[in-house]
């Protein structure tokens, strides 16, 4: 490839070793991998671009045809391999054929309120007497407590179910159980090998004894593979009239992509054939959210990560945390629109506590830097921050300053609870874990990119000099600057309708199978504007004139942003996705810009 600049050790794409962001650009594709996507191009006669796309997200010759057309039945395994399965269908179908009295328990975010939803929708299907509860985020915090568990259970609850939480709640679970009621645990968080010794069936793919390979399926999956399990054991007791479980495949994409676990194998299959189900709009609440959100397009995975997502996670940030479940599972129409609205409304209000909240966090780091240099990590914190939002600021904070981030909420009552999100090399979770044993947080957990954390508001100073330190001394791999890895090259004339189609079929893109990542090499910057709520749109043109739409999201104030309105009406290299923008009737190729970089020339 000639855009392609040779150094001593490596390939530069289009010759950029630094670019706006202070990136390298690299080709995805090594020698193999472009000898795999010829042979696949030639083999199925597709377009060299789609050949690529597919090599270079693992996909060989021969799994190629299957996997532009991925079966959820071949795809999907046998639900009694995972561990606990059969004692937990049993449970649930004897609920079913007794017609008892059940009570579901989820949290309070998109692949809870979603599990919760599957679960009820399911057991309402029979007449069963099902209640839905989602503990309040503030005052009861994550997971089961032994106080709502055992009161499901006295107010008339025979079973138990927790979906996406419980797996590390054996003192929750014994409460229920003690109260005379049964407990059926379907989680998928990781948990400690003392947890798995229950007093009830656990299913959990993350357990340390489960064999199925199914670690990556989020709750929702879980309980849909569960479901599974329960009509195969309906069946064998000639149950009739059973529900088709593909009609909840529209909430398993939801919580899949909303969950951000990998889009690989059966979380592929979920997604693709979910989204089919969600354009139907048979589900009620998932219909009056699309119309209150004013989607006006098939819906894609990005309006359910980004659009439908956060107005679902709104209500159990800032609000009544049983919102976004009680929206999935109900059937009328009335209702479900007034609680979309509701969701809408608190959604906006989350969006203008963040504006505010983090202006308030940078204006702290630069009040903090005087003359010096940015830290390795930042910690903010304050007593005017909603503690459902510091998660979003957190993020927001790293996303700009390409480094970790911890920002806390100080409470009326002393306490102070934070959260932490990190970038590739440090693992934040370890460092809380650390921190917890150094005496530093009261408490604290969670994986190698983000984690949740308690502090006394007397040790946050401690702590803000601290955990810098940490960070440069357990930093994985000597600090670099991060490399995007590049599929291919294309001008604005080949940016079309029918390109976006194409590559779809390798689709859908998410966590663990990104978008295809196209360099638009040596475009004019005709025009560039701030628009909404920090994002920046510009028009771009080719050599022969051709212009394409292209956005960059919440690049306002970043160096990104910075970069295309400094370079207004010159030529540069840009990198970016290729999306599809229906407005007023009109349906238009467009470019999510990620990156761009000067031309050199």
């Amino acid at each position: 490839m000639s855009d392609i600049a040779r150094t001593a050790d490596t390939l530069y794409f289009l010759g950029i070793d630094k670019s706006a962001t202070d990136k390298i650009w690299r080709e995805k594709l090594d020698t193999p991998a472009r000898n795999n996507a010829l042979a696949i191009s030639q083999k199925y006669d597709v377009p060299d671009l789609l050949a690529r796309v597919l090599s270079a997200r693992g996909v060989d010759e021969a799994q190629a045809e299957t996997f532009i057309n991925p079966s959820l039945r071949n795809l999907m395994p046998d639900p009694m391999t995972f561990t606990d399965m059969h004692k937990a269908a049993t449970r649930i179908a004897q609920a079913v054929m007794k017609g008892e009295a059940v009570a579901v328990f989820g949290d309070y975010d998109v692949d809870g309120a979603c599990s919760a939803a599957i679960m009820a929708r399911f057991l309402r299907s029979f007449q069963l007497d099902c209640r839905i509860y989602i503990p309040d985020r503030l005052a009861e915090g994550y997971g089961p407590n032994k106080a709502a568990m055992r009161q499901l259970v006295l107010d008339g609850a025979k079973l138990v179910i927790t979906v996406d939480c419980g797996a590390n709640s054996a003192e929750a679970v014994g409460a229920a159980l003690a109260a005379g009621g049964d407990v059926v645990v379907l989680d998928h968080h990781q948990m400690a090998e003392a947890a798995t010794a229950t007093d009830c069936p656990l299913v959990n793919p993350n357990r340390p004894d489960d064999l199925s390979g199914q670690g990556h399926l989020c709750a929702a999956g879980v309980v849909f593979m569960t479901l599974v399990a329960v009509c195969q054991v309906l069946r064998q007791q000639a149950w009739k009239s059973i529900p088709d479980l593909l009609g909840y495949l529209d909430l398993v994409a939801l919580a899949t992509v909303c969950d951000v676990v990998p889009l690989v194998g059966l979380n592929r299959a979920f997604v693709v054939k979910g989204l089919q189900i969600a354009r139907t709009m048979h589900n009620p609440g998932l219909a009056a959210l699309v119309k209150v959100a004013r989607i006006g397009e098939p819906l894609n995975v990005f309006h359910l990560g980004f659009i439908l997502g956060p107005r679902i996670n709104a209500g159990g940030r800032i609000g009544n945390s049983a919102l976004g479940a009680e929206l999935l599972s109900c059937d009328e129409s009335a209702q479900a629109e007034a609680v979309a609205i509701q969701l809408d409304a608190l959604n906006r209000e989350r969006q203008e506590m963040e504006t505010i909240q983090l202006e308030e966090a940078e204006t702290q780091i630069i009040a903090a830097l005087e003359d010096k240099s940015l830290p390795a990590a930042i910690v903010v914190a304050s007593k005017d921050w909603h503690p459902g939002i510091v998660g979003l600021i957190a993020s927001r904070l790293k996303e700009r300053l390409n480094r970790p981030a911890v920002a806390i909420a100080i409470r009326v009552d002393g306490t102070a609870t934070g959260s932490a999100r990190s970038v590739a090399g440090v693992d934040i979770g370890r460092l809380v874990s650390m921190a917890v044993t150094e005496g530093l947080l009261t408490k604290g957990g969670g994986h190698s990119m983000a984690a949740g954390l308690t502090i006394a508001p007397q040790k946050i100073a401690l702590f803000q000099q601290w955990l810098p330190e940490k960070v440069k001394q357990n930093r994985e791999e000597p600090e670099s600057r991060e490399t995007l890895l590049i599929d291919g090259a294309l001008s604005a004339s080949g940016m079309t309708e029918q390109l976006f189609h194409m590559l779809e079929k390798a689709g859908p893109y998410g966590a663990g199978h990104e978008a295809p990542l196209l360099a638009l090499p040596a475009h004019k910057l005709v025009d560039v504007r701030e628009v909404g709520r920090g994002h920046i749109s510009a028009t771009l043109s080719d050599i022969s004139g051709k212009r394409l739409k292209a956005i960059a999201f919440r690049a306002a104030g970043t160096p990104l942003g910075d970069f295309l309105f400094n370079n207004r009406m010159k030529s540069i290299h840009l990198v970016g996705n290729l999306s599809i923008n229906y407005w007023n009737g009109s349906v238009t190729p467009q470019l999510r810009i990620v990156d761009a970089a000067l031309t050199n020339r």
